[in-house]
């Protein structure tokens, strides 16, 4: 099997001094991710030095290290070991000849990378790449790239962004052939003060682009129009997609199905396609007009594509859903439990109003990252809750008390501190034929939650 990096290729490629000869099948600068054969890249960073896990990693099976300081066995040294990543990436990128798709927007990234990535490997086996969990920001896209066979076919790649100019350094690195912008909402409004610029943010996505390359952008957004002028300065072809008729991809017909997905029949500018998606939500149709763009934008076959939306499930705490077997019966738990904004909570709350069910329950946590809309925010859920029909609401952490006082008296609500005052609380309440949504901002911890009602944390 042909190497991933040798110790020439990776001196070579990072400028560095090579000390003893390997062979890496992998990179990885987790020590806890290491496996037989990997890289290991020792960054430092704020609260721990990769160094002071050399030794760990050699014991995991690292073949090669990349560090800043002299180590037994095996070894690049470099000046700076965050640049080497960088620069690892970068001429991972520079020896493939793959179509390279990125995606970046405020919701629906993480799921559509996989999307697209089931259905381009489900194509050309084998052949397809793409970061894997959310490894989107200034160290998981270059150790993404650094990841990707030079043989590959196909990349996909994930970017994120919380401030200014972020993604404009990161889209250089990938430079992709197709650019993707999923959705604009209020995530991560508190570090950019309005929608406008959070699209803005979102834009330098396509600053990156290869010479003649393809923006996608969703035309149902009410700031497509500032994404679209932003695409024409860059893209040498603008695809927009939607529910709106004039979208270059759009809905022709859409029609639930028994299993909760959707079938849906979209035209496309290349002709019109029929496929289902196994995950339920407005949302994640969606999501797919935006894959199906990108599948024939790289040339790929869209037939396999609806195939793979077909038979893709929900990510674990990106609407992964679970049956559980309680006393009499079952329930549904619905897995949000790793991200929330205001547009996400609206669009999985409209699809929980969607579930048939004896009783319908959420338990949401706190949205991060508002800043000083923070109150109004969570307070503008108390409608889509309402319209959700819950037969009870379990709301987690402090930033959730507006919300609180909007639906005093109209919904039955619980306000508790924490995730394990809200396992305490919803643990007791469980009955055969509830529909639970679990959703919150990663850092509450709601996964937890998930965990609790499926019996591994009582």
């Amino acid at each position: 099997m042909t190497p991933l990096w040798t110790s020439e290729a990776v001196a070579a490629a990072i400028s560095g001094k090579a000390h003893g000869r390997f062979f890496a099948s992998g990179v990885a600068y987790d020590s806890r991710e290491v496996g037989p054969g990997d890289l290991f890249v020792a960054l430092k960073g704020e609260h721990a030095d990769g160094h002071d896990f050399v030794v760990g990693a050699r014991e995991a099976g690292a073949s090669g290290v990349i560090v800043d300081r002299p180590v037994r066995g095996p070894h690049v040294m470099v000046a700076d070991t965050t640049d080497a990543l960088v620069a690892l990436g970068r001429t991972a990128r520079a020896r493939t000849s793959a179509k390279i798709i990125g995606v970046t927007g405020s919701v629906g990234k993480t799921g559509t990378k996989e999307a697209l990535f089931q259905a381009l490997d489900r194509q050309a086996p084998g052949t397809a790449h793409r970061s894997v969990k959310s490894y989107n920001n200034h160290v998981g896209v270059p150790l993404s790239l650094a990841r990707m066979p030079a043989a590959s076919r196909f990349g996909i790649f994930e970017m994120g962004m919380n401030h200014e100019g972020e993604l404009a350094a990161l889209t250089r690195i990938v430079r992709p052939h197709v650019a993707l912008v999923t959705a604009i909402a209020p995530a991560h409004i508190g570090h950019f003060g309005s929608e406008a610029a959070i699209a803005d943010a979102k834009g330098e996505i396509f600053e990156g682009l290869e010479p003649g390359g393809t923006a996608i952008i969703p035309a149902d957004s009410p700031h497509g129009a500032r994404l679209y002028n932003k695409a024409l300065r860059h893209a040498g072809k603008v695809v927009t997609f939607g529910f709106n008729r004039d979208a270059d991809v759009h809905v022709l017909e859409q029609v639930p199905v028994t299993s909760g997905g959707t079938m849906v029949t979209a035209r496309l500018p290349g002709g019109t396609v029929s496929f289902t998606i196994a995950t339920p939500g407005r949302h994640w149709v969606s999501n797919a007009l935006g894959v199906m763009a990108a599948v024939e934008a790289v040339g790929g076959d869209l037939a396999i594509a609806g195939l793979a939306l077909a038979d893709m499930p929900g990510l674990a705490g990106r609407g992964a859903r679970h049956r559980v077997t309680v006393a009499d019966g079952q329930i549904l738990v619905i897995d949000e439990s790793y991200n929330a904004n205001p547009a996400s909570m609206q669009a999985t709350l409209a699809q929980l109003a969607q579930e048939p069910a004896g009783r319908r329950i959420a338990v949401l946590g706190a949205m991060k990252e508002l800043g000083d809309q923070s109150d109004a925010l969570h307070a503008a859920l108390a409608g889509p809750i309402r319209e959700a029909g819950l037969a009870e609401a379990i709301l987690v952490g402090p930033e959730m008390a507006p919300l609180a006082s909007a639906l005093e008296g109209s919904v039955p609500l619980r306000h508790v501190a924490d995730a394990q005052a809200a396992i305490d609380t919803l643990l007791p309440l469980l009955r055969a034929d509830d529909a639970v949504l679990v959703k919150g901002s990663n850092s509450i911890g709601l996964s937890r939650v998930v965990a609790a009602i499926a019996g591994g944390d009582r």
